[in-house]
């Protein structure tokens, strides 16, 4: 069975979440954020490591959530760096090289479901390298930087990356040896794992795969945590 280290990126800042505390450990469902998505991997029999990356100030508050099960917890920590791209190689470098493959996911989705983990893993296993997306459905326009439309395009073949992406573990350690090389137009792992040579595959995601940015995105989440409950409950016969 291939093997996987899972990293967690949950040292941002969250700028625009507009309250004291940072989002990923905003309440959600009884649990902060980034332990709801961090919950969709440590139970996996594929799953053979869990990195949370964090800034240094907020490691207590990690060990807090954890408790007493820290000891016993698959889930490591790994200090932050001053941009993504460096807290996710801070915690590449600590992954195991019993795991075949690295997936990277955002502490702050917390609203994945195991069938989508499965299919993104499956299609990482037989390609090297896959990630969750759903189309654009949107129209989609481009400004002149003044608030005035300038282009509209065309969404065809245009897709929002979402997390998980899952790569061959020496891809991607190979691909951030490289990183400085591509320039600083390269906004996440696929794009830097393309960087390098490979070809990356889509698997269709979900739009309740959402990224947590601002408090209504939290609400919506708890919708949608609230409503898999609800039918998860079996109808009387």
């Amino acid at each position: 069975m291939p093997r996987f280290a899972v990293i967690l990126p949950a040292a941002g800042r969250s700028s625009r979440f507009q309250s004291a505390e940072k989002k990923v450990f905003a309440d959600l469902d009884g649990r902060p954020v980034w332990l709801r998505s961090a919950e969709w991997f440590i139970s996996r029999p594929d799953v053979c490591q869990c990195i949370v990356v964090t800034a240094p100030e907020d490691r207590e508050v990690f060990r807090r959530h954890l408790g007493s099960a820290m000891r016993d917890s698959p889930i490591q920590l790994a200090n932050g760096g001053a941009e993504r791209f460096e807290s996710v190689a801070n915690a590449l470098a600590l992954t195991t090289s019993q795991a075949d493959f690295v997936a990277v996911h955002d502490a702050a989705r917390p609203c994945l479901t195991a069938a989508l983990i499965d299919a993104v893993f499956a299609r990482a296993v037989e390609t090297g390298a896959a990630l969750l997306a759903v189309p654009v459905a949107d129209t989609i326009k481009r400004d002149d930087g003044a608030g005035r439309i300038q282009a509209t395009l065309a969404r065809q073949g245009l897709w929002l990356a979402q997390t998980p992406q899952v790569f061959r573990r020496d891809w991607l350690i190979d691909a951030y040896a490289r990183r400085t090389a591509f320039g600083v137009g390269v906004t996440d792992d696929a794009q830097l794992v393309e960087a390098a040579g490979h070809v990356v595959h889509l698997v269709a995601g979900s739009s309740a795969n959402l990224k947590i940015t601002t408090r209504e995105d939290l609400d919506l989440a708890e919708a949608i945590l609230r409503g898999r409950r609800v039918t998860a409950i079996p109808r009387p016969t």
